[in-house]
């Protein structure tokens, strides 16, 4: 794995937000360091981030940076308690309520041409919303039943969190880490021979 590498996706957007930080042996991956990497992961997240993409996030400061990454180690610190039963940190959890706040909702009318229709709109900077965006999926994460399911993939130098939907999955994804370890285990076996 090296810094050049596409980040995860696919998982609950909570965990790819904590995904997005990685390690490779001693060599540390942050997708989020910079305003292009930022930019990228946002795209990698079409549909989800849409609404974030283009030129919303166009002028991204370190500081804005900053408030996103903020939010990836909250996420990563209350994940990381409640997979394993253990209870959450206040402090984390005021943080992300914090975040929360910052960029209030409203439901928001519009004419559909044949209809009425409601949307969620939130009133903060672009950084806020996202931030609240990113919150919010987080929070979906860790009120998901299923959250004392989430596995960090068994390579070990693989820092990524999974939702299995398999109890057989083992890996964050076969053609990453999967092969590399079967290619690791194989050449093991044949060099003990």
């Amino acid at each position: 794995m090296s810094a050049d590498i596409t980040p995860l996706s696919g998982e609950l957007l909570g965990l790819d937000l904590i995904n997005t930080r990685a390690r490779s042996g001693a060599e540390s991956i942050d997708h989020l360091a910079t305003p292009d990497g930022f930019r990228a992961w946002v795209a990698l997240q079409g549909e989800r981030l849409g609404e974030f993409g283009g030129d919303a996030l166009a002028k991204v400061t370190q500081a804005d940076l900053a408030v996103i990454r903020s939010v990836r180690e909250c996420a990563s610190l209350l994940v990381d308690h409640v997979r394993h039963g253990k209870a959450p940190s206040g402090a984390s959890l005021r943080e992300l309520n914090q975040t929360l706040s910052a960029a209030p909702v409203h439901l928001e009318l519009r004419w559909t041409g044949s209809s009425m229709a409601a949307e969620p709109r939130r009133t903060g900077s672009v950084i806020a919303d996202l931030a609240a965006h990113l919150a919010e999926a987080v929070t979906q994460v860790l009120t998901d039943p299923g959250v004392r399911t989430i596995r960090k993939c068994e390579a070990e130098d693989c820092t990524m969190l999974f939702l299995p939907a398999s109890s057989r999955r083992r890996w964050c994804a076969a053609a990453r880490c999967g092969n590399r370890m079967r290619v690791a285990r194989y050449y093991q076996r044949h060099k003990d021979s």
